[in-house]
């Protein structure tokens, strides 16, 4: 028996179960726009229609008339950098990445409020060599596609990508189910286990200073209690 299910956790070979690796950033995102962003439906690596690709995450708010289309590039060592005959290629493959993701918008969300947002967690500034600062590759992505498309692309990078990784650890922190998402539950853990060894921490403090005022009192009577 040989069975496999797009985007499962599980993979069944020959009756025997092994687990997928998920891309977490991916997935990072898609929580992101589930608990943050109220999104209803949520898919990932949605395949074009009309110039062959793929679209990392969508989400859908049926209610709201929302939704979300999102690049995501988790470069972490190198940051956001792609590479074409040994020489940067960022931009060039971000815009055309945006503009294939902003036609299929328009076509299959017509009606809706579509935001589009590429998600990367470290993007370097490389100083006056322009050809190598990615910070210089996001501003032509983003001049680009506004000209083209009077679209304005939202950038979840660096200091705003950790203050929404902070949003959903706060969402995880209140939360008293298991949350389901392997990442999610990894920011439940951390909050829950992070809010045990405070209150540990204070009940300690707070018996300490019992003790020393007991103490206190003791050497101002000068003698021990009955």
């Amino acid at each position: 028996m040989r069975a496999c299910r797009r985007n499962s956790y599980w993979l069944n070979l020959d009756d025997e179960w092994e687990r997928i690796m998920e891309n977490p950033g991916e997935r990072l995102v898609g929580d992101y726009l589930r608990h943050i962003k109220g999104c209803d439906f949520i898919d990932f690596n949605v395949p074009t229609k009309r110039v062959q690709g793929e679209i990392d995450v969508i989400g859908v708010a049926p209610a709201k008339k929302r939704a979300y289309i999102c690049e995501v590039a988790t470069h972490l060592t190198t940051g956001i950098q792609y590479v074409k005959e040994r020489h940067p290629d960022t931009a060039t493959r971000l815009i055309k990445k945006f503009i294939r993701d902003i036609n299929y918008g328009k076509e299959e969300f017509r009606g809706y409020n579509v935001s589009y947002m590429l998600w990367s967690p470290v993007v370097h500034r490389c100083g006056a060599n322009v050809k190598y600062d990615q910070f210089a590759h996001l501003k032509r992505v983003a001049d680009e596609i506004k000209a083209k498309t009077k679209v304005e692309i939202e950038f979840i990078t660096n200091e705003a990508y950790l203050d929404a990784v902070g949003e959903l650890r706060k969402f995880a922190g209140r939360e008293h189910k298991e949350l389901k998402s392997p990442v999610m539950r990894f920011l439940q853990i951390e909050e829950w286990s992070r809010r045990n060894c405070r209150n540990i921490a204070r009940k300690s403090s707070e018996r300490s200073g019992r003790a020393n005022f007991e103490l206190a009192e003791f050497n101002r009577l000068g003698s021990a209690p009955n």
